[in-house]
């Protein structure tokens, strides 16, 4: 099925102005001023954007796929994710992992449900091992997960986080080291992804890591960054040395606007740009609350819509739409290795779009070119939703 949209405004995530968008299959194929000869033949759909804003479908980088919780007991569990979730908030890549409990959550289940998800119409990879250190695997190891199941593409720990076993800076060179190889090997991101709590250590290990190996900084990503003061100034030391932190929008709408400023100035510090920072839902994941003796007082979870809440966000508060769009678009696929063909609008890409209207409005959604949303109207549904 070819799919041609006509009159749009298109954000690449760079301002490219009014163009037609030409889709064949799952790929953009062309991108120019006007695409003509394909109104009107067989197996052409024609969309008339009419100046709307056309735009890379969103990248989320930390999903409890298979959903998180427990704190409180098995109660507490969150449900799993289904697919118009991400679909219905602009999300059409997500990346899948475990959080506290690795014991009642498995890595199966987590495999499995990356590939549903995939199979019903987005693109999922996932993350080997969960808060633990050493690593939980299904192989035996790391770099085996890595390297031979499809879908895996680096590995989760918590650090510097009282639900953490605290792993130090040689422990995280191991885990690195590891990552990379299979990386390399299997043509992925090898990607360490590290869960960041308030804890005394900060990135102290990750900084120790990288002082004490000769790992590239690309091959770890610390998340929930906006936590506290001092982990946004550790985040922003770590771009000026060439890294990357990952940003979590929030779980509620007061929390979006808080974490929405905190991003907000975070990007007008020295040195630190959007080409370094992504924003991510922790979508399904539990949002417990502790007091000060580590005790669980309360307890939420996160949803996929605060994503595209923070973009409006971020907008109203001055920055450029451009630089919003790269913390969902270019600067997570980058961390992905997957430049040019995800969080993109150019030829050869994946044909992953939202249409938005001049106020940021969600309008439709395409998902490797088939149609998630279209004006609002759901189309693409998981199996077992209604």
């Amino acid at each position: 099925m070819i799919k041609l949209f006509k009159n749009a405004h298109v954000y690449a995530p760079e301002d490219l102005g009014t163009k037609d968008v030409l889709v064949t299959g799952d790929k953009i194929c062309r991108i120019a001023d006007k695409i003509e000869g394909y109104e009107g033949l067989p197996d052409v759909e024609t969309f008339d954007l009419d100046g709307k804003l056309l735009v890379p479908g969103y990248i989320d980088l930390h999903v409890h796929i298979t959903g998180g919780g427990g704190e409180q007991g098995p109660a507490s569990r969150v449900p799993e994710s289904y697919l118009t979730a991400f679909t219905t908030n602009g999300i059409t890549t997500v990346v899948g992992l475990l959080g506290t409990d690795g014991i009642t959550r498995s890595l199966e289940n987590l495999v499995a449900k990356a590939r549903a998800l995939t199979e019903e119409g987005i693109t999922v990879y996932c993350l080997t091992s969960y808060y633990s250190y050493p690593p939980v695997t299904m192989t035996g190891s790391v770099e085996k997960d890595i390297a031979m199941i499809t879908p895996m593409i680096g590995v989760k720990v918590a650090v510097s986080d009282h639900r953490s076993s605290n792993p130090s800076g040689e422990d995280l060179i191991a885990l690195g080291v590891q990552a990379r190889r299979a990386g390399l090997i299997s043509n992925t991101p090898g990607l360490v992804t590290m869960h960041m709590g308030s804890g005394k250590g900060k990135l102290d290990p990750l900084f120790y890591a990288l002082d004490n190996s000769d790992l590239p900084v690309k091959n770890f990503l610390p998340t929930h960054m906006l936590r506290t003061d001092e982990l946004i100034d550790e985040g922003v030391k770590l771009i000026q040395r060439g890294g990357y932190m990952d940003c979590t929008a929030g779980s509620d709408d007061k929390e979006l606007e808080v974490n929405a400023e905190k991003l907000f100035g975070l990007l007008h510090r020295d040195g630190v740009t959007a080409a370094h920072v992504s924003l991510s839902s922790d979508a399904f994941g539990s949002q417990p609350k502790f007091d000060d003796k580590g005790e669980c007082i309360g307890l939420t979870y996160a949803s996929p819509k605060y994503l595209h809440k923070t973009v409006q966000s971020l907008v109203r508060r001055g920055l450029p739409l451009t630089e919003a769009l790269k913390l969902l678009t270019t600067t997570p696929a980058t961390i992905l290795a997957k430049e040019g063909v995800k969080g993109c609008i150019s030829s050869g890409a994946d044909a992953d779009l939202l249409v938005l209207d001049t106020d940021l409005n969600i309008c439709s959604v395409f998902a490797k070119g088939k149609t998630a949303i279209l004006d609002g109207t759901v189309s693409m549904k998981g199996r077992f939703e209604d």
